[in-house]
């Protein structure tokens, strides 16, 4: 028994305490923040808002004196409809966690969607503002629409119903025109690409004089594709005049105001593209009365005029002058005309004159002259070729019989060789040769090896 328990005393034993690793607490610190807080909606504004290279957004939630940090990865901040701002009072949902290289607790945003307008409208008054900024909606910018075009070109749905109208109007008002449909989506995802791939199609293509982007009426949501930036870029870019004919008159989008014009409704822009027929020939009919008009005053102006000329006294010396000349004119023409019958009859002359002269000559006998002539100087140019071509030979031959004397052949046919070494050198001296060295000797008629016994030189 211990002195302890002798003495009635009990105490308890010190309790065993656990030292926790700052990453291990934070880790579990974290799994228990994440499994109680896995779906939460946050309310807030946004501070200290910084986008990263990488595509990640990160920025703070306030309210009052209180902030929670938000970072919202680039998986879901390419699906947001708005471009998040300081200032602007969001809802945030997502799920809470900690960031274990600084221990703070944070948000990981799935969704953001600002409070009060909805986010297609922030993103729209975004983009409005931003290029509004940039001059796109400058009026100095639009192109003028062609009065008569030739072709127009229309993006847009080919099941809508909107092409169906605006091709009823133009085939009412001008059956002649020219359409080319290029078949876009105009709702969804693809919808903005598809409907700026026709504007850069038509721009390259240059088979038309005007372009339609057309669209039915619908929600913001519907619209959406038409307050796309690249869109809008791309008509504004673009060097055909783009008619923006997208919903109801009420709706408005950014196509509208980056557009060259703007129309309320598809059927509207199929109304004001091309004048009807009925008022061209309207118009023309117009136009040919007052030509017709103009036409007659200006003839009758001229003809008082000329009036008023022809009793001055200077056009009555005109027409005096004119008369003279007239009459020189004559007397030249008829001297032209005699020296003209007299130069024909003096060409007939010599012509019958040539004629007599080529009729008694013979040219029999003067082609027998000349070919006699031809022949003595042929015989002639031979003679002189076999001549000179003997003595040629002779001189040949006689070199030939030089040569053949000189040749090495015919001193080996006298009993000579001529004796090689090995590496194909002429030996000219006996005394260079060693005993047993091996060398060939050319003859007269053939070549043969031999082997060296002994030399002697004289």
């Amino acid at each position: 028994m211990s002195f302890a328990d002798q003495l009635g005393f009990t105490f308890e034993q010190a309790p065993s305490r656990r030292i926790w690793r700052v990453a291990d607490l934070v880790s579990a610190v974290r799994t228990t923040v994440e499994r109680g807080y896995t779906d939460i909606w946050v309310e807030g504004e946004i501070s200290n808002f910084r986008p990263s290279e990488s595509g990640h957004l990160y920025f703070t939630l306030k309210d009052g004196d209180a902030q929670l940090r938000i970072v919202m990865f680039r998986s879901q901040a390419r699906l947001l409809r708005f471009r998040p701002e300081n200032g602007i009072q969001v809802i945030a949902r997502g799920r809470v966690t900690i960031y274990d290289a600084r221990g703070e607790l944070q948000l990981s945003a799935e969704f953001l969607e600002p409070v009060g307008a909805g986010a297609l409208q922030l993103a729209f008054e975004q983009l409005k503002a931003r290029l509004a900024k940039e001059g796109l909606f400058d009026a100095t910018r639009r192109k003028l629409i062609p009065s008569l075009p030739r072709r127009i070109g229309i993006i847009t749905s080919p099941r809508g119903a909107a092409l169906q109208d605006m091709l009823n109007i133009l085939g009412r008002r001008h059956e002649n025109v020219g359409i080319l449909i290029y078949p876009a989506q105009v709702q969804g995802e693809t919808a903005a690409d598809e409907v700026a791939a026709g504007v850069k199609y038509f721009n390259r293509a240059n088979n038309v004089d005007v372009i339609i982007v057309a669209r039915g009426g619908g929600s913001i949501e519907d619209l959406a594709a038409f307050n796309d930036e690249t869109l809008a870029r791309t008509i504004s870019a673009s060097t055909l005049p783009v008619i923006s004919a997208v919903g109801h008159e009420t709706d408005f989008t950014i196509t509208d105001f980056v557009a060259d014009m703007r129309a309320p409704t598809p059927s509207a822009a199929a109304e004001l593209v091309i004048e009807s027929k009925h008022r061209l020939a309207e118009h023309l009919a117009h136009l040919h009365q007052r030509l017709d008009r103009a036409t007659r005053y200006r003839l009758l102006m001229a003809r008082t005029h000329l009036q008023e000329l022809a009793q001055h006294g200077a056009f009555a010396r005109i027409q005096d002058l004119m008369v003279r000349r007239a009459q020189r004119l004559d007397e030249l023409a008829y001297r032209l005309a005699a020296n003209y019958r007299t130069l024909l009859h003096d060409s007939h002359r010599r012509l019958d004159v040539a004629a007599s002269r080529v009729r008694h000559f013979d040219f029999r006998r003067s082609l027998a002259v000349v070919k006699g002539e031809l022949e003595a100087g042929t015989e002639a140019v031979v003679s002189v070729f076999r001549t000179q071509l003997a003595a040629r030979c002779a001189h040949t031959e006689r070199l030939a019989a030089q040569l053949d004397a000189l040749s090495p052949i015919r001193i080996l046919e006298r009993g000579y060789a001529l004796v090689f070494v090995a590496n194909g050198a002429l030996v000219k001296d006996a005394t260079q040769l060693a005993p047993g060295t091996e060398v060939s000797a050319r003859v007269a008629r053939g070549t043969f090896t031999a082997e060296v016994k002994s030399t002697q030189r004289d």
